[in-house]
């Protein structure tokens, strides 16, 4: 058996069973792909260089056992794996904290709210910082800044502790617990949320997987807005003049409309459309939040 018929074989399996997607692939086929090469050794990026690879039967029978334990638990693979991967970077993960998946990420990669940054932006907070990777990568794509990821819960900051210190970057990622703004050091000057923002009603209607997930860090409330509603009436007070505030939501965007009409935001376009981040400027929230 070459590498590419097992990880067509495992596609089948995760198909037949269905499984939920979505923390970090989208289809069985890539999910399959990741487990394969994660289990056997090799680089997730580079499935055509190993595709007709001979698998021993040593080999398969570990990815089958990788596959069943990724259907019989219904984990994301990321809990499985233990490593989540944001624009190329690598994280690690556990049950303590949500899976990485920010629209963020790419933002902040293609410099997609670099307009409204400056050289008077130098200090940056990730709230809802969960296991620390838009905090690492802000870091990475501002060398000049000094950033501060934020939770309201200690077990996530343990994660993100672990991120902070592979990716050597202690002296300038300071982690700190908070529920919400509360116990943060500002001002800042750029302020990322990717916070809690899933409204009752598709809570309850979630796949498994994301059920595997912390719930502190999805459950919003009834209109998923209820953690928003107090970041946005808050956040002014933790802002410089010209800060900005990116906050991502989801596909809640009707219910933070309704919640916050008269608010002018500019949409971000990310590779899911325009409708999942926002930014808002510190001006703005104060006239209006």
């Amino acid at each position: 058996m070459t590498l590419l018929e097992l990880v067509e074989s495992s596609a089948a399996l995760l198909d037949q069973a269905g499984v939920g997607f979505g923390h970090g692939t989208t289809n069985a086929f890539d999910e399959a792909a990741w487990l394969v090469l994660w289990q056997l050794g090799l680089p997730l990026d580079d499935l055509d260089g190993v595709a007709e690879m001979s698998v021993s039967p040593q080999q398969q029978d570990s990815v089958n056992e990788l596959v069943a334990e990724r259907i019989a638990s219904r984990k994301p693979a990321a809990y499985l794996t233990r490593e989540a991967w944001l624009q190329g970077v690598p994280f690690y993960v556990d049950e303590r904290s949500i899976v990485p998946r920010s629209f963020i990420a790419e933002l902040l990669a293609d410099g997609s709210f670099d307009t409204w940054l400056g050289e008077h932006t130098q200090r940056v907070l990730d709230l809802c910082t969960g296991n620390g990777s838009l905090a690492v990568l802000a870091a990475m794509t501002f060398p000049e800044v000094t950033v501060d990821g934020a939770d309201i819960s200690a077990e996530a900051l343990e994660v993100a502790r672990i991120n902070v210190d592979k990716h050597s970057l202690t002296d300038r990622v300071h982690l700190l617990q908070s529920d919400g703004l509360q116990s943060v050091r500002g001002p800042y000057d750029l302020i990322l949320c990717n916070p809690p923002y899933v409204n009752a009603l598709s809570m309850s209607q979630l796949p498994q997987e994301y059920r595997a997930e912390p719930e502190l860090a999805l459950a919003g409330g009834a209109d998923g807005m209820d953690f928003i509603r107090a970041l946005l009436r808050d956040a002014p007070a933790h802002m410089r003049e010209q800060a900005v505030l990116v906050l991502e939501i989801g596909n809640e965007r009707e219910n933070f409309e309704a919640a916050f009409p008269k608010l002018e935001v500019v949409w971000l376009e990310t590779s899911a459309g325009e409708n999942q981040v926002l930014l808002v400027t510190r001006e703005e929230l104060s006239l209006r939040a």
